[in-house]
């Protein structure tokens, strides 16, 4: 009986750790699935600039993920509906860091710097998620911090072609803005209440953030008057507001909860990456060097931060 007991705790024990491992993989492919998506959505932000104002787009691209995600998520929704009024301050705060006030100055940021810079520079953000679990107890480890610091470096040395200098457009510090924001965000995400859906926790941070936007959108169509709906145009809004939207932020708030977001934030390092890979084959921008070696730094630190 000793022994069957022994096999028994054995037994579950290895279940146990490969649900965890399994657990950890998918987390970790959520993350890298959000991370490519978003990728695409600077490239298309900065295709918007010249033709749709930020503020419109911004509202726009929440109407469309609205519109998106309520078929699967209205009935959630609506039965959690006391839970959403009990947690309504937590989800508010969430909208205003996570939808309103990070892709608001995403957008301002594409008027004045390039797709690449955006995609670099917003993969400074996992350094703050760092430093917010680090700030909330959770140990990070030597190899995880060395990871996120190599990464920097390679961000660093990216922005700054090959030396760290700190001469930024307005573009560009409009998008370390937007990198604190969604860092604060995605540690706000810890603190989501367990029983709260994310298909209904999504939707009502949609919805919130649309109607935050509002009173601005409005303004914006007074002064700077609405824009003219093209095929392209169009095609846009719709990948920022299904895909980067509705899809990638279901993908990366169930990554955070599944890995954490120090570690989700250290996959979201490979941004820079894939936004250079993307300005390669749909704007036929050239990789060099300097590039090359810079990526290798991030791919490293992603490499060693990824694990525990």
């Amino acid at each position: 009986m000793a022994v069957m007991d022994r096999v028994r705790t054995v037994t579950h024990h290895a279940e146990g750790t490969g649900r965890k491992k399994g657990s950890a993989g998918l987390g970790v492919l959520l993350a890298l699935l959000a991370t490519v998506v978003w990728s695409g959505s600077f490239v298309a932000t900065r295709g918007m600039a010249d033709s749709i104002p930020p503020v419109q787009a911004v509202f726009w691209r929440w109407m469309i993920a609205t519109v998106a995600v309520a078929p699967f998520a209205a009935r959630q929704a609506w039965r959690q509906r006391a839970l959403i009024r009990a947690h309504f301050g937590f989800i508010a705060l969430a909208t205003l860091f996570g939808v309103a006030l990070y892709n608001t100055l995403v957008h301002q940021a594409g008027l004045t710097t390039s797709a690449s810079n955006m995609g670099m520079i917003m993969a400074a953000s996992p350094v703050v998620m760092a430093l917010y679990a680090r700030l909330g107890g959770e140990r990070l480890g030597a190899r995880r911090t060395f990871g996120l610091a190599l990464a920097a470096l390679g961000v660093l040395l990216l922005v700054g072609k090959g030396s760290i200098r700190f001469d930024f457009a307005a573009g560009d510090l409009w998008m370390f803005g937007a990198a604190l924001s969604f860092a604060t965000y995605s540690a706000l995400l810890k603190r989501k209440p367990a029983e709260l859906g994310g298909l209904a926790f999504l939707l009502t941070t949609f919805v919130l953030g649309a109607l935050m936007l509002a009173p601005a959108y409005a303004v914006s169509v007074g002064v700077q008057g609405g824009f003219h709906v093209t095929p392209s145009t169009a095609g846009m809004l719709l990948y920022v507001g299904v895909f980067s939207s509705a899809v990638a932020f279901f993908a990366w708030n169930r990554a955070v909860s599944v890995i954490g977001a120090a570690r989700a934030g250290v996959v979201y390092y490979l941004q820079p990456v894939c936004v250079a890979g993307l300005g390669f084959l749909l704007l036929g921008e050239r990789t060099g060097p300097t590039q090359l070696l810079c990526m290798a730094l991030i791919l490293g630190g992603v490499g060693l931060g990824a694990r525990r």
